[in-house]
């Protein structure tokens, strides 16, 4: 099956769950895994620039890996989906 046309519809489906769950606008808590690469994570954290965002992050045991939880306000299913999206640019990252 085509990738891309499982991704779109993912988002989909997640956009019309916030939609039916959550008023807007909301906090929400994204949280990503992405290889332990400082240049990857500031790439990651400057998607949520001129933000209220919150960012903390987590080396895995090894090393080789960091988890970010970023909570944030959103003001709509539209702006958590875009994000995911920006993020998705990211190499080796993974949304969790």
């Amino acid at each position: 099956m085509d990738q891309n046309k499982n991704t779109s519809e993912f988002y989909e489906r997640l956009r019309k769950q916030l939609e039916q769950d959550t008023a807007w606008p909301s906090p929400y808590l994204f949280k990503f895994i992405v290889p332990a690469d400082l240049e990857k994570i500031a790439e990651i954290e400057s998607v949520f620039d001129g933000t209220d965002a919150k960012i903390t992050t987590r080396d895995s045991s090894k090393g080789t890996y960091a988890s970010l939880s970023i909570k944030v306000t959103m003001g709509s299913p539209d702006e958590v989906v875009k994000k995911y999206l920006e993020v998705s640019n990211v190499e080796g990252v993974i949304s969790l």
